[in-house]
C-alpha cells in the first residue's frame, strides 16, 4: 500500500492498477447501526423514440420516488443525445483526485488523441449531504492520433484504441479515472444519495433522448465515487440490481479480451460482456442477453430445431459469459440510441416496464410507482425473465420480453 492509502497490483497483462477503495475521498462507511445489506438497488430509464428531449428532473424524479432502495453508497445519471455539436468526438469524462492527476492524465493523453474542446464539468456542494472533499470532474471531447505509434502498431480500429487507453488511464494514473468514453453522452455518478448527486452535477440543466439511473445498496463491493453506477465503457452503460455470484468467472474471461477490471464492482464485468459480444464479437442483441442469461438445457430440448442449436452453441462457446445469481439491469447504447432492459433466467430481481399513450415515450424502473410518478397515463408490464426489452430511438419498442428469445433472429 503506497502513501495515499491505496493498493497496487500487477496483473497478467504487467499492467499495474490501483484500488482506491481504502483511499478517504472515495470511501462511505457503512452506517454502524446497520447489520447487514440489504441487495435492493433501484433502477429507472427513460427513452424517446422520436428524438425529442428528456429534462434530467423526470429521471431524478424517477431514481427518488425509490428512495428506500438506496442508502447513500452511491447513485448516478447516463444521458444520451447530450452534446449535438460533439457527436462525431468521444466524451472522456473524467473524476480527479486532484490538479497532479489531470495534469498526468492530459500529458498522457497527447500521445493517443487530439483534444477538439475540454472543459470543466459543473458541480455544486450546496446542500447536499455528501462529505468532502470531492472529485475534480472534467470532460474532453477528443479523436484518434491515427498516426500515432500506439494507433498503428496494435492494428486498432477507433472505439478498440479508445478502449485500449482508457484501460491503461484507469489502471497506471493514480487519482483519475474515466468513467465515460462514448460519443454523445456522459456519466454523472458519485458516492451519496441519489437526490444529492443530481444536485452535486445540476443534472437539471441537461436533457437528452435518453436517460438510465441507478441508485446504489452495494452488496459485496464499496461504495465509492468511481465504482458507483452507471458502468460505461464507449457508449455502453450499464445500471445493475442484484449480485453475480460468477463474478470470478466472468472478470479472467473479460480479461482475456484486454478488459482490465478496475472499479471493484461484479457491474463492471457486465459492461464489458455487452462491449465484447455484440460489437467485437457481432451478436444480435438476443443472442448475446441469451449468452448472459441462458435458458435452461431441459427448456432448450423443447424448442425448435433452428433454435435449438443456436441456443446449444451460445451456451458452450460463451459458458464463461454466463451471469449466475440474482439481477436486474438496464443497458444504454448509442448509434442509434437504445435502452436494453434484462433481468436474470429466474427473475430474482423485480422490473416493470411502461409504455406512453402515443408510443413517443418508454420507461423501466424496478417499480412501477417510479414509472406512474412520471407519466400516470402509462400501460405496463413485466418482462419474462432473461428476456430482454430493446427500444430503439426511430424505432420504438422493438422487443417486448414478452417474445420467444430468438424471434427475428433465426
Amino acid at each position: 500500500m503506497d502513501h495515499r492509502g491505496r493498493y497496487d497490483r500487477v496483473d497478467d497483462m504487467g499492467i499495474r492498477s490501483h484500488m482506491a477503495f481504502d483511499e478517504r475521498r472515495y470511501v462511505v462507511e457503512i452506517p454502524h447501526s446497520m447489520k447487514y445489506q440489504m441487495g435492493s438497488c433501484g433502477i429507472a430509464g427513460a427513452i424517446n423514440v422520436n428524438g425529442e428531449k428528456i429534462p434530467g428532473s423526470m429521471i431524478e424524479t424517477m431514481i427518488t420516488t425509490m428512495a428506500e432502495r438506496e442508502n447513500g453508497l452511491g447513485a448516478g445519471f447516463v444521458c444520451y443525445g447530450l452534446f449535438p455539436d460533439h457527436t462525431d468526438e468521444y466524451c472522456l469524462q473524467f473524476l480527479f483526485d486532484d490538479d497532479d492527476a489531470r495534469r498526468e492524465v492530459e500529458e498522457f493523453m497527447k500521445d493517443w488523441v487530439e483534444v477538439e474542446w475540454d472543459e470543466k464539468v459543473y458541480t455544486s456542494t450546496n446542500f447536499i449531504r455528501i462529505a468532502p472533499p470531492f472529485p475534480l470532474v472534467r470532460r474532453y471531447f477528443a479523436l484518434p492520433k491515427r498516426k500515432s505509434v500506439q494507433f498503428w502498431m496494435q492494428g486498432l480500429d477507433d472505439d478498440d484504441y479508445i478502449v485500449r487507453m482508457v484501460m491503461l488511464i484507469n489502471a497506471k494514473i493514480k487519482g483519475a479515472f474515466c468513467v465515460s468514453s462514448g460519443k454523445n453522452m456522459a456519466v454523472f455518478k458519485g458516492s451519496g444519495y441519489a437526490r444529492d448527486i443530481a444536485k452535486f452535477y445540476d443534472i437539471f440543466r441537461y436533457s437528452g433522448e435518453m436517460w438510465l439511473s441507478h441508485s446504489r445498496f452495494p452488496t459485496n463491493s464499496p461504495g465509492w465515487w468511481a465504482g458507483a453506477h452507471p458502468i460505461s465503457i464507449l457508449d455502453w452503460s450499464v445500471c445493475h440490481n442484484g449480485e453475480i455470484t460468477s463474478y470470478g468467472v466472468n472478470k479472467k474471461y473479460v480479461e482475456m479480451f484486454g478488459y482490465n477490471c478496475a472499479l471493484l464492482t461484479d457491474s463492471e464485468t457486465i459492461t464489458y460482456l455487452w462491449d465484447l459480444l455484440v460489437r467485437r464479437h457481432g451478436l444480435p442483441v438476443e443472442a448475446a442477453a441469451f449468452s448472459m442469461a441462458p435458458q435452461y438445457y431441459s427448456e432448450i430440448e423443447r424448442m425448435g430445431s433452428q433454435e435449438r442449436e443456436l441456443a446449444t452453441r451460445l451456451r458452450m462457446t460463451y459458458k464463461e459469459a454466463f451471469l449466475n445469481g440474482p439481477f436486474s439491469i438496464l443497458v444504454g447504447r448509442g448509434d442509434p440510441i437504445t435502452m436494453i432492459a434484462l433481468a436474470d433466467r429466474k427473475k430474482l430481481r423485480p422490473m416493470v416496464v411502461g409504455r406512453a399513450d402515443d408510443d413517443s415515450e418508454f420507461y423501466v424502473a424496478s417499480e412501477e410507482c417510479a414509472i406512474k410518478a412520471v407519466n400516470k397515463d402509462t400501460s405496463t408490464w413485466t418482462p419474462k425473465a432473461g428476456n430482454p426489452v430493446v427500444i430503439k430511438a426511430g424505432e420504438g419498442l422493438v422487443r417486448t420480453g414478452l417474445e420467444p428469445p430468438f424471434q427475428g433472429v433465426v
